[in-house]
C-alpha cells in the first residue's frame, strides 16, 4: 500500500501541515468507485473443482496503487452429507483464487436433507493494474449436489475501488 510521501513520520503539538500534506491526507483511503453485479437465478453443481456460479462484476482501477474491496452475499445449499465451499477469483476460475484452497473459510455442511444458508464474503485485493478486472464468485462441493442462490431472489457482488 502506498504511503503519502510528504507526511511527517510523527506529529508534534502545534505543528501545522502544509497544503501538500493536507492534499495527501484528503486523497488517501477514499472510495473512488463502486460496481455491483447481481444474480437472480439458482446455480447447481456437483463439481469438486471451483465453478463459476454466474455472479461476476468488472472494475477498472484508476491507479496501480488502488485496492479493491470485494464483497459478496448470497445463499448456498447442499444435499445430505455434502460440503459446499465458496470463494472469489480475480479473473475467471482459471485466475487468482483470492480465498484459500477450499474458499474464503465458508464451508457449509449438513448431515441430512437439503438445506441452505446465507453466505457473505469479503476480501481486500491489490490488483496493481489499471486494466479492467473481472471478479467471479465460484463454488465447489465435496461430491454431492451444491446450490447457489438457493431460496433467495438475488445474490450480489460489490466491488469498491479504494485509493491508497
Amino acid at each position: 500500500m502506498a504511503t503519502p510521501t510528504t507526511l511527517p513520520a510523527s506529529f508534534t503539538a502545534g505543528q501545522v501541515l502544509t497544503a501538500a500534506q493536507m492534499n495527501d491526507l484528503r486523497g488517501a483511503f477514499r472510495v473512488l468507485q463502486v460496481v455491483q453485479g447481481t444474480l437472480s437465478t439458482q446455480f447447481s453443481t456437483t463439481s469438486t473443482s471451483f465453478t463459476s456460479v454466474g455472479l461476476t462484476a468488472t472494475i477498472t482501477p484508476t491507479s496501480t496503487s488502488s485496492l479493491v474491496l470485494v464483497m459478496y452475499a448470497g445463499s448456498q445449499g447442499n444435499s445430505s452429507g455434502t460440503d459446499t465451499y465458496t470463494t472469489v477469483f480475480r479473473g475467471t476460475t482459471a485466475g487468482t483464487n483470492l480465498g484459500t484452497t477450499n474458499g474464503l473459510g465458508f464451508v457449509y455442511s449438513t448431515a441430512g436433507g437439503t438445506t441452505s444458508s446465507g453466505v457473505p464474503g469479503i476480501i481486500l485485493d491489490s490488483p496493481a493494474t489499471t486494466s479492467a478486472q473481472i471478479y467471479t464468485v465460484a463454488m465447489k462441493t465435496s461430491g454431492g449436489a451444491g446450490y447457489w442462490s438457493n431460496n433467495i431472489t438475488r445474490s450480489t457482488l460489490t466491488l469498491m475501488e479504494i485509493s491508497a
